[in-house]
C-alpha cells in the first residue's frame, strides 16, 4: 500500500512537473487561448497564400500583363490595403472578433475562386478585391484580440507569436510554390495551390469558430473622433512608418523581376531566397520580442527602418547568388522590430476603439503609399536599378525621422 502511495505520489510529482513547465513555456511565448487561434488562422491561411503569392507577378506577366500593369496591380494592392483596414476595424469591434474573422475568410475563399477562373490579367484584379479581405480587414482583429488578451509587458511577445507563425509559412511554402510552377508551369502552378489554399481556409474556418472574446462594447465614435484619439506619438510613428512603407512598396513587386530577370535566377532560387528572408526573421523574433518586453521598443523598431533602407540596395549590389543571400538576410531583419512596433500602436489605442485604432492607423498608412509600386514601375524604365537606389535614400529618411522624433519614454 506505501509503496503504491508513494507511486502515485511520484507520478502526480511528474505530472505537475510537466504541467507547470508548459504553463512557463506559454507565459514565455504569449501562448493565450485566443491568441493561439488567431495565430493558428494567420500560419494555416497564410501557409496557403505563400504558394503562390510572390509569384503573382509571373502569373500576372503569363496571362499578358506588362510592367508597369504589374505595378499598377501593386498599387491596388497597398490600395485595397488602405481602404480595407478601417472597415476591418470597425467590423471587429461593432460584431466581435470571431465573427469578424469568419466574414474575412468568406470573402478571401471567393478571390481565391476568382484567381483560379482567371483566364486574363484583368480578373485579377477583381480577385484582389476579394482576396485583401484577409490580408488587411483581418490585420485590425488580429490586433485587438492580442491587446484584449494579454497584459502590455506581454504584448510584444504576442506579436512575435502571431509573427512567427505568419513567417513560418514563408520559408516552406515559396519552395514548394517554385517547385510546382518549375514543373507544371506558371498557371497550373498557381491552379494547384489556389486550390490547396481553398481547403487550409476550411479547416481555419472551423479553428476560428473557437475564439472566445468577450464582447467589447460598441462606441459611437466616427472616424474623426478615432483620429482624434490618437496619442501624438503615434501619428509620429505613422509618418516615420509610412515613409519606411513608401520605400518597401517601391520595389516590393520588382524584387523577384529584378532577381529572376537581371540576375539571372530561376523562380526556384527566388524561393530560396524567400526562405532564407523568413528564417532570418524567425531566428530574431523571439529574443528580440522577450527584450523589447524588458527594456523598451525604440531600438528594436530603429533597427527594423534601418534593414528596410538597406534591403533594396542590397538587391542591386549583389553581385552573385552569394551576395544575394546576403541581401536577403537584411530583408529577414526588417522584422526584428515589428512585434514591438505593432506592440507600440495598441499600447497607445484606447481599450474600446482598439480595432478601429488599429484599422485607421494602417488606412493612412496604406493610403499614403499607394502610389509607391506604380512608381516603381514607372522608374524602372528608366533603369531597372532606379527605383531599388531611390527606396534606399527613402528609408533613410524615415529611419532618421523616428530617431529623432519618438522619445523612449513612449516605446517602453
Amino acid at each position: 500500500m506505501d509503496e503504491s502511495l508513494k507511486s502515485s505520489a511520484a507520478s502526480q510529482a511528474k505530472t505537475d512537473q510537466i504541467s507547470s513547465w508548459r504553463v512557463r513555456v506559454a507565459d514565455y511565448l504569449g501562448l493565450e487561448h485566443n491568441v493561439t487561434i488567431a495565430s493558428a488562422a494567420v500560419f494555416l491561411i497564410g501557409f496557403g497564400e505563400e504558394l503562390w503569392k510572390k509569384f503573382l507577378p509571373k502569373y500576372l506577366e503569363a496571362l499578358g500583363a506588362t510592367t508597369p500593369i504589374i505595378g499598377l496591380f501593386g498599387t491596388a494592392e497597398d490600395f485595397f490595403d488602405a481602404c480595407y483596414q478601417y472597415p476591418g476595424g470597425f467590423i471587429a469591434d461593432r460584431f466581435g472578433r470571431r465573427r469578424a474573422f469568419l466574414i474575412f475568410i468568406s470573402l478571401a475563399s471567393a478571390g481565391y475562386v476568382v484567381y483560379f477562373f482567371s483566364n486574363s490579367w484583368p480578373f485579377l484584379f477583381i480577385g484582389l478585391a476579394l482576396v485583401m479581405a484577409w490580408q488587411s480587414m483581418a490585420s485590425p482583429a488580429i490586433f485587438a484580440v492580442i491587446g484584449d488578451s494579454l497584459p502590455r509587458e506581454r504584448r510584444a511577445m504576442g506579436f512575435t507569436l502571431q509573427s512567427i507563425l505568419k513567417r513560418v509559412p514563408v520559408v516552406i511554402a515559396p519552395i514548394v510554390g517554385g517547385t510546382l510552377i518549375a514543373s507544371m508551369g506558371v498557371i497550373n502552378g498557381v491552379h494547384v495551390g489556389l486550390l490547396i489554399t481553398l481547403a487550409l481556409a476550411a479547416v481555419t474556418f472551423v479553428f476560428v469558430l473557437k475564439i472566445r472574446t468577450p464582447n467589447v462594447p460598441p462606441h459611437s465614435i466616427n472616424m474623426r473622433g478615432v483620429w482624434r484619439s490618437f496619442h501624438s506619438i503615434l501619428k509620429r510613428l505613422l509618418i516615420s512608418d509610412i515613409i519606411i512603407r513608401t520605400c518597401e512598396g517601391m520595389t516590393g513587386v520588382l524584387a523577384i523581376l529584378y532577381v529572376t530577370n537581371v540576375h539571372g535566377a530561376s523562380i526556384a532560387a527566388y524561393g530560396a531566397l524567400i526562405a532564407v528572408q523568413m528564417i532570418t526573421s524567425i531566428i530574431v523574433y523571439i529574443p528580440a520580442g522577450r527584450i523589447a518586453d524588458r527594456i523598451g521598443r525604440k531600438p528594436f523598431v530603429i533597427l527594423t527602418f534601418l534593414s528596410f533602407a538597406l534591403f533594396p540596395v542590397a538587391i542591386i549590389l549583389a553581385s552573385n547568388f552569394s551576395w544575394l543571400i546576403v541581401a536577403y538576410v537584411i530583408g529577414g531583419l526588417r522584422e526584428i522590430g515589428e512585434p514591438s512596433r505593432k506592440a507600440m500602436i495598441v499600447d497607445l489605442a484606447h481599450d474600446n476603439i482598439r480595432a478601429r485604432s488599429v484599422g485607421l492607423y494602417y488606412l493612412v498608412r496604406s493610403l499614403s503609399i499607394t502610389p509607391a509600386a506604380v512608381i516603381g514601375g514607372l522608374l524602372w524604365k528608366i533603369a531597372p536599378q532606379v527605383p531599388f537606389v531611390t527606396a534606399g535614400l527613402i528609408g533613410l529618411i524615415g529611419t532618421v525621422l523616428f530617431i529623432m522624433t519618438v522619445e523612449e519614454r513612449y516605446a517602453s
